[in-house]
C-alpha cells in the first residue's frame, strides 16, 4: 500500500514538473522563449570568452534598453605601427571606435580589428561572422591576465607566510599554514616522491607546488561572482602544457631518450629491429606531443563544460518562470556548484599528477653495470 502511494506521489510530482515546463514554454508573443534562449546562449558565450574590461556585473535600463556595465577598464597594448597603448574604456564595450595615434580600432567579439574612423568591418562572404580586417598583435592586459597576476601574487604571499611560519615555529606552522601544510606534504610524498623518486623529486617540487595551487585557485575564482573563466581559456592551458613539455624534455636523461629512439634495447640485432622501428619510433616521437596535448585539452574541456552546464541550469530559471521549474533549476544549480568545488580541486590534482608522471619518465635512469652483473650471475 505504501509503495503504491509513493508511486502516485512521484507520478503527480513528475506531472507537475512537466506541466510547469510546458506552461512556461507557451508564452505571449511579447515574451518569446526563443529570445530568452538566444540571450542566455549569448551570455554563456560571452562568459567563456576573455574580455578587455573587468566587468563584475551589468544591468539593463527598462526604459531605454541600454546596458550598464559595472567594473573597470584595462590597458590595451597593440603592436601596430609601433606600440599603441590606451585604456579599453575607449571602446565603450564595443559600441565605439578607439583612436590611437591616427589609427582606428574596433572591438568585435572580444577581438580587436583595425578599421577606419567609421568603424567599418569587412566580412568574408563564405563566413559572414568573420571580419577580414587586419588584426594587430594584441598584448593587452585582459581580464584573464589580471586574475593570473592576482593569483600569482596570492601564491607568493601565501608561501612566504608559510615559510616564515616554519622559520619561527620550527616544524609546526600557525594560522593558514595549518590548512595548507597537509596539502604540501601530500604533493611531496604521494605525487612527487611516488612518481619521480627520492633522489630527483626536489628539482621538480617548486613547479609541482606552483602549478597545483595556481590551477586550484584559478578554478575557485571561476566559481565566484567575478565571472572569471581563466582555465577555460585554451591559451592558458596550452601555456601550462608547453611548460610541462619543455621541463620534461630538457631534463630528460640519456635513458629517457634512448627509450624513445631505441625502445627495444640491445637485445635484438639491428637488422631485426629496423622494420619494427619504422613504425615504433614515429609513435614514440608522436607521444612526446600527445602527452602535453592531453594535459591541455583535459583541463580546458572539463572546466569549460562545468561552466556551460552550471550557467545553462541557471538560465532555465528565466526560461521556466514558474514556481516549480525555478526552484528545481536553482536546486540543480546549487548541487552542480558543490560538485564544481570538488572538480576545481580534482583538475588541479590530475594535472599535477600527470606532470609528475611525465617528469618521472624523463628522469628515470638504469644502472647498466648492475644489470650486466645480474645477467652474468644469471648465466
Amino acid at each position: 500500500m505504501r509503495k503504491n502511494t509513493l508511486v502516485r506521489l512521484l507520478s503527480v510530482f513528475i506531472f507537475a514538473v512537466s506541466f510547469s515546463a510546458t506552461a512556461a514554454a507557451i508564452k505571449d508573443e511579447g515574451d518569446s522563449p526563443k529570445d530568452t534562449k538566444a540571450e542566455i546562449k549569448e551570455y554563456i558565450a560571452h562568459h567563456l570568452q576573455d574580455s578587455h574590461d573587468f566587468n563584475i556585473t551589468a544591468s539593463t535600463d527598462e526604459e531605454t534598453g541600454k546596458i550598464h556595465h559595472y567594473g573597470f577598464p584595462l590597458p590595451v597594448i597593440l603592436v601596430d605601427d609601433g606600440i599603441q597603448v590606451f585604456m579599453s574604456s575607449k571602446f565603450h564595450h564595443g559600441e565605439t571606435v578607439a583612436e590611437s595615434n591616427g589609427n582606428y580600432y574596433k572591438l568585435y567579439h572580444s577581438k580587436i580589428y583595425k578599421t577606419d574612423a567609421a568603424g567599418t568591418l569587412n566580412y568574408d562572404p563564405e563566413h559572414p561572422e568573420h571580419p577580414t580586417n587586419v588584426r594587430p598583435l594584441d598584448l593587452s592586459i585582459t581580464k584573464s591576465v589580471v586574475m593570473m597576476l592576482v593569483t600569482g601574487l596570492l601564491l607568493i604571499w601565501l608561501f612566504r607566510s608559510l615559510a616564515k611560519s616554519y622559520g619561527k615555529n620550527g616544524s609546526i606552522p600557525k594560522g593558514i599554514g595549518r590548512f595548507f601544510e597537509p596539502i604540501v606534504l601530500y604533493i611531496r610524498d604521494d605525487i612527487a616522491k611516488a612518481n619521480i623518486g627520492e633522489q630527483k623529486y626536489r628539482r621538480y617540487m617548486p613547479f609541482l607546488l606552483t602549478v597545483f595551487f595556481f590551477i586550484w585557485f584559478l578554478n575557485m575564482f571561476g566559481l565566484t561572482p567575478l565571472g572569471v573563466n581563466v582555465t577555460g581559456n585554451i591559451a592558458v592551458t596550452a601555456g601550462l602544457a608547453i611548460i610541462v613539455f619543455l621541463l620534461t624534455n630538457f631534463t630528460g636523461t640519456k635513458d629517457y631518450w634512448k627509450h624513445i629512439f631505441d625502445p627495444l634495447g640491445d637485445g635484438m640485432p639491428w637488422f631485426g629491429k629496423a622494420i619494427i622501428y619504422i613504425i615504433l619510433i614515429p609513435i614514440e616521437i608522436l607521444g612526446l606531443f600527445i602527452k602535453p596535448f592531453a594535459l591541455m585539452i583535459r583541463l580546458y574541456a572539463n572546466m569549460t563544460a562545468g561552466h556551460v552546464v552550471l550557467m545553462s541550469l541557471i538560465g532555465l530559471i528565466f526560461i521556466f518562470k514558474s514556481w516549480v521549474g525555478g526552484p528545481l533549476s536553482f536546486g540543480l544549480s546549487f548541487a552542480i556548484s558543490l560538485i564544481e568545488l570538488f572538480v576545481a580541486l580534482l583538475q588541479a590534482y590530475i594535472f599535477t599528477m600527470l606532470a609528475a608522471l611525465y617528469f618521472g619518465f624523463a628522469s628515470e635512469t638504469h644502472d647498466h653495470a648492475e644489470e650486466h652483473d645480474g645477467e652474468v650471475a644469471h648465466l
